[in-house]
Parts: C-alpha cells; sequence; structure tokens
C-alpha cells in the first residue's frame, strides 16, 4: 500500500512532517557579493564579471570585461572571486533571474550585483540550494519578502540572511538534486551542440561566400585553384555571381503580425511560442505561422554588442508580435541560407531611432549582397540542410526536458513528490 506523505504547517507553509526550516544563514560559512569597486577595463587581462554577463550555467566569457592583472589579485584577497561549491546568485536588477553553482575553478572575479553563497556542505548541498533558489514558490516568496529599490530591483545581503528555506536530510538533498541536475546536464550538453552547430554553419558560409573557396566542378576551392574573379561595387566576386539587395532574395510576412498584451494572453495561455523582438515571451494556444521563418529584431532589441542583428530560427505554429520582422528565404534561397548570411552582418547602418532603436522594412531591404549563381547555392542547401535538421531536433529536446524540469521542481523542492528510498544517492 502507498503511504501517504505527511506534512507539518510552518511559516513559509506546508512542508514534509521530517523537513526543516533553516534561515540562510545557518546553513552557510558565508554569504557576501562581489567587488563594490569597479576596476578600469583593458583591452586584456583576467576577466570579471557583472549580473549581465551571468547566464542559466554560468558566465558568458564573451561579455565579460578584463581587467588588469594587479585589479585582479587585489579583489582575490578581497575574496571576490568565487570558490568551488560557491552558489552564485543574480541579487541586482534582474534578482534570482539566474543562479547556479561554481564547480570549478576560474580565473574570475564577480562585482557586487552578483551574490556568493557559501553553503556549508554537511547541512546543505551546494547544488539543492541552487534548486531551492530557482524554485518559483521560493523566488515569489523573496520577492515579496526580501526585494527592495524602485529604480533597480534588489536583495540585500543582510536579507539574504534572513530567508528560510526547508531542509530535507542531506541524502535527500543529494538525491534530488541528482534528478533535477542530470536533465540540466542533458540540456547543456544539447545547447552547446547546437552552439557548435551554428559555428559549422558559419565557418562554411565564409569559406564559401567570404573568401569564395567554395567547390569548383573538380571539387577544388574556387577562388584558390584559379576561379576566375570579376569587378563589382562590393570588391571582386566570382564570376557569374553578381550584387543585389537583401529584398531580392527574401520574404516579408510583417503584415501577419498581431500583438497581444499580457492581459489578452492571460486567458489563452497554451502550447504555441508567442515571440517578441529576442526571444519568446509566453505560450499561448493560438498560433498565426506554421514553418520554417527567421525573426529579426525590428525595435527595441535589434543588434548585439557586436553590431549584428538580433535572429530567431523559428519552426513549427507560433505567433509573433509586432517588435520582429517575420522573414523567409524566397527561390533558390532558403530561410537557412538567410540565417548565416545575417548572423555576423553588420546592419549599424540601417537602424534608426535615437531612444528607440529600430530597423524598418525600407532598409532592411536596401541591403547590399553577393548574390552567388544557383549551382553553387543548391550545394550550399542541400549541406546545411543536415546542420539545420540537427539544430531542431536538439531544440525540440530542449524544450521538452525544461518543461520536464520545470514541472518537477516546484514539486520536489516542497516535498510534494518524495525520492523513492531505492533511487536515493
Amino acid at each position: 500500500m502507498k503511504q501517504k506523505l505527511k506534512f507539518k504547517k510552518t511559516e513559509i507553509g506546508m512542508i514534509p512532517e521530517d523537513w526543516k526550516i533553516e534561515k540562510l544563514k545557518e546553513l552557510c560559512i558565508k554569504i557576501t557579493d562581489g567587488s563594490h569597486f569597479s576596476p578600469k577595463t583593458k583591452p586584456e587581462g583576467k576577466l570579471i564579471a557583472t549580473v549581465k554577463d551571468m547566464n542559466e550555467y554560468g558566465f558568458n566569457y564573451e561579455t565579460c570585461r578584463r581587467i588588469s592583472e594587479q585589479d585582479f589579485n587585489q579583489l582575490v584577497r578581497q575574496d571576490c572571486k568565487p570558490k568551488i561549491n560557491d552558489v552564485l546568485i543574480a541579487k541586482d536588477g534582474s534578482y534570482l533571474k539566474h543562479v547556479f553553482v561554481t564547480t570549478k575553478d576560474e580565473e574570475i572575479i564577480i562585482l557586487s550585483s552578483i551574490a556568493i553563497i557559501r553553503p556549508n556542505v554537511e547541512k546543505i548541498t551546494p547544488h539543492f540550494l541552487k534548486y531551492l533558489f530557482s524554485d518559483p514558490i521560493t523566488k515569489e516568496r523573496v520577492k515579496g519578502n526580501y526585494v527592495s529599490g524602485a529604480v533597480i530591483p534588489r536583495i540585500v545581503l543582510k536579507d539574504f540572511a534572513k530567508i528560510d528555506l526547508p531542509v530535507p536530510s542531506i541524502q535527500e538533498q543529494t538525491s534530488i538534486s541528482k534528478i533535477l541536475s542530470d536533465l540540466d546536464s542533458k540540456i547543456e550538453l544539447n545547447q552547446q551542440m547546437n552552439k557548435t552547430l551554428e559555428a559549422i554553419g558559419q565557418a562554411i558560409f565564409k569559406r564559401w561566400f567570404v573568401d569564395f573557396e567554395f567547390p569548383n566542378e573538380k571539387g577544388k576551392p574556387y577562388q584558390s585553384s584559379g576561379g576566375e574573379m570579376v569587378e563589382s561595387e562590393m570588391g571582386k566576386i566570382p564570376k557569374g555571381w553578381k550584387v543585389g539587395k537583401l529584398g531580392e532574395i527574401m520574404e516579408n510576412f510583417d503584415s501577419k503580425r498581431v500583438p497581444l498584451s499580457s492581459r489578452e494572453r492571460d486567458p489563452i495561455k497554451g502550447e504555441f511560442p508567442y515571440y517578441g523582438a529576442a526571444s519568446i515571451m509566453d505560450y499561448i494556444n493560438k498560433y498565426i505561422f506554421d514553418g520554417v521563418y527567421l525573426l529579426m529584431g525590428e525595435d527595441g532589441t535589434v543588434i548585439d554588442d557586436d553590431e549584428h542583428p538580433v535572429l530567431q530560427y523559428a519552426w513549427g505554429k507560433f505567433w509573433v508580435n509586432n517588435h520582429a520582422h517575420v522573414l523567409r528565404g524566397k527561390g533558390d534561397f532558403t530561410t537557412e541560407y538567410l540565417f548565416v548570411l545575417l548572423k555576423n552582418m553588420n546592419i549599424k547602418h540601417i537602424v534608426t531611432g535615437a531612444v528607440q532603436p529600430k530597423i524598418n522594412q525600407g532598409n532592411l531591404n536596401s541591403i547590399k549582397i553577393i548574390i552567388p549563381n544557383r549551382i553553387t547555392l543548391k550545394l550550399f542547401s542541400e549541406l546545411i540542410s543536415h546542420l539545420f535538421n540537427k539544430y531542431k531536433i536538439d531544440c525540440d529536446e530542449i524544450n521538452s526536458l525544461i518543461k520536464t524540469r520545470d514541472s518537477l521542481l516546484p514539486r520536489l523542492m516542497s516535498g510534494k513528490i518524495r525520492v523513492p528510498v531505492e533511487v536515493r544517492a
């Protein structure tokens, strides 16, 4: 007979009878944050990270600034360098948006927008603590009781110390964390695989359409094998190619977009993505588009730090608001070709608007591009399609894993699902 779970009432709600309520300060060796002094940026040197450089699984090193070794060493002495098993939490601005465990010794300093929580591993495991702060129930409770600041919301360190948390035995913490960590590891692996696929696609595109080393009729690199080049307004290009405009190779479906406010979306929650300029904003039970499209930020978030367009490769059934252009390749030009073409194109010159950056259709269509011959284009499309098919499969699996993890997380962290004894580590 299945044993009935027993719960007890506490100041933070119902928890399993055999769990405890502990304040964070009682579970940790140290609660601190990064440097309150921001050293000068150097072209080369050691890494320094702020809350903006965090993602779900660590730091984005490409966006981190660099500082001198002297400043770095000074901040190491001030304990601003995370140690293995530290839990790092976004505490300023996008508070609790990202939480992760330091799993290796990294040469990086962090600024004060990130909290450093050093757990007492005899009382709480680093990964269980991470998942507690990733739990939407904990986030909501923290938001209601400990967040301050009207302009930049934040959680101050003294309030971190006061936060009450539900704590099972170390054995159960380990088992719960393993279930969630296994899911996260697979998600992260797929994400890394897709970054590799994107990099491969970009490398092939550059070799074929920038360096003009696409295979000739004998399978040899065109330009270095003596392929004939002709002058054009964009420099020398292979014979038979021409200069055109972006509008010639793509279709625009902006007229089909329909913006929905959050109030309009609330009663129609569902499975279909609702895209904004830079990301999926919601999921609803209706869709406008069905197929493979390229979404490009139209206003607001339109270019990244390298002045490349903000792009989203979308497929299946979905909805788009009016902040992203909806594009598709035309004729012999696939949407995948369009994606890799635009991915590393500097488009700052077509962005208008000082306060609200915008890319209008006219400026987008007028971008000059090199148009290859049909044979080369067809060969490239056949090659690149295999990469994007794998990319889509990985993304679909990532979304499935995320749904599973996000469904399990609040149930495991509240004790509503208990890990069977035989599964416990």
